[in-house]
């Protein structure tokens, strides 16, 4: 297989698109393979929302579009020891062949094609390689996945499935022919990286803790020999995934063209679902709530209220209204067009939480909500607001942005590593709070911390 590098950068003329994709693209209803987009370390489903929405607005049928929700997301410290809420890469790939063997039960296709974040990538290459995935998948797409590790030091972690020295992805990256290649067809691979934001992929070991040590591992990589490995400049981690320039590469890979557009289609009926999940307790401080997991938060009490786009306040009574069942999932909800909403989480042992989330263009089956709780460091405040970009980090040195008036957001770096900010305040009483990224406006209010509440928002893009 020849080894191929190119280098991607936004600002392509939007007509010059446009008219290749509408001349060159033929209908995809019926030509369309199923995709699974698998999501990275302690992530869910719900990140590739924007990724599917661009997916759907160049004809993509939106039910050959799937979203796997992993209900143990996080790597375990030593993979060849158990862990509590944490999964091997044996488990995590486990989970992926069950969940393409189901797609391919459900539409009848005999391949799909794999696109995943970060560890996301590294389940896919092991049910490549290792789980019989060389005879269903048509097309890998591995986003931002540390192929060569956090760090490549020899003694250094090597249990972890991050190390480059380690048994896992040493075993990954063996010449698979005569020409080297890290990567063996039939199937088409395709890796994105960034040029040199990539906080995962970095010479010096900052963002894995041990700053000043060097990593043995470069920009590049997450590029595999024999694979396209395709270069965007800027991006961060999660925007090699979720990024309309990391869609854009993706669906030039699978489909020969370039899409129509990489921005979401409005939609005029537009319906929301998704799942409501918990946290699991730190054994260090059970108040902190990182310990993540998609399991179900059965009971939780769900409202949505339609709110005003410039102070944050409810406009009438919930618009929707739920008690979560066992299997997490709430809706359908017929949401608004142009309607900006605050969406209400109560549950046994977590604060009452408010996200608040820009209008949605588009329906969406992946709006899944997660409760938050108080850190014992943050309980002397008198409210508690978060500003949060789940698909991408917050970068001063590159993005333009604000946090309550705060330029840079409070915690903010430069160089993109951060994905959100807080706000101790020192007053309870209720008040507008707004979120501003590139362009990207979310207002929310403050709720008092005292009563048990926080405030999230959630960007989109």
């Amino acid at each position: 297989m020849m080894h191929t590098s190119r280098r991607l950068f936004l600002g392509l003329a939007a007509a010059a698109v446009l008219a290749a994709g509408c001349a060159s693209t033929p209908s995809l209803q019926d030509t369309a393979p199923p995709i699974v987009f698998v999501h990275g370390n302690g992530d869910s489903a719900a990140l590739w929302q924007t990724t599917i929405w661009r997916f759907e607005s160049n004809g993509w049928p939106r039910d050959r579009l799937y979203a796997i929700d992993a209900p143990y997301p996080l790597s375990r410290d030593d993979d060849s020891k158990a862990q509590p809420g944490r999964t091997s890469t044996a488990q995590h790939m486990a989970y992926l062949k069950a969940e393409v063997e189901k797609v391919l039960q459900a539409t009848g296709a005999g391949k799909v094609v794999l696109m995943g974040n970060s560890r996301g990538g590294n389940a896919i290459r092991n049910y490549i390689h290792n789980g019989g995935g060389e005879r269903t998948v048509s097309h890998a797409i591995l986003s931002g996945t540390p192929n060569h590790g956090l760090q490549a030091i020899a003694g250094l972690n090597e249990g972890s499935e991050y190390a480059g020295t380690g048994a896992f992805l040493m075993a990954l990256n063996a010449p698979k022919n005569a020409a080297g290649d890290e990567v063996t067809g039939p199937v088409k691979w395709m890796t994105i990286r960034s040029d040199n934001n990539d906080k995962y992929a970095q010479p010096d070991g900052l963002w894995i803790g041990r700053k000043g040590l060097p990593t043995n591992v470069t920009y590049a990589g997450p590029e595999l020999k024999g694979a396209t490995n395709v270069v965007i400049a800027r991006i961060d981690h999660r925007e090699t995934a979720y990024s309309p320039a990391a869609f854009a590469a993706a669906y030039q890979f699978i489909t020969g063209s370039a899409p129509a557009t990489t921005a979401p289609a409005p939609e005029a009926a537009i319906v929301l679902g998704g799942k409501v999940t918990g946290l699991g307790l730190s054994s260090t401080d059970p108040t902190s709530g990182n310990f993540s997991n998609n399991l179900p938060l059965p009971g939780a009490q769900l409202q949505v209220y339609a709110t005003d786009p410039a102070s944050g306040e409810r406009r009438g009574p919930a618009a929707y209204s739920t008690t979560v069942g066992a299997d997490g999932l709430w809706g359908p909800f017929a949401a608004q067009p142009a309607t900006p909403y605050e969406f209400v989480i109560a549950a046994p042992g977590y604060a009452t939480t408010h996200i608040y989330r820009s209008p949605f263009p588009r329906s969406s089956a992946v709006v899944h909500l997660k409760p938050e709780r108080i850190a014992e460091a943050d309980r002397g405040a008198q409210a508690i607001v978060t500003m949060t970009r789940p698909r991408g980090y917050l970068d001063p040195a590159r993005d333009r942005m604000a946090f309550d008036g705060q330029t840079p957001p409070p915690g903010a770096m430069p160089g993109a590593g951060v994905a959100s900010s807080k706000l101790k305040l020192d007053s309870a009483q209720a008040r507008p709070v707004v979120a501003e990224f590139n362009g990207e406006r979310v207002v929310g209010r403050s709720w008092p911390a005292a009563a048990g509440q926080v405030s999230l928002l959630e960007l989109t893009y």
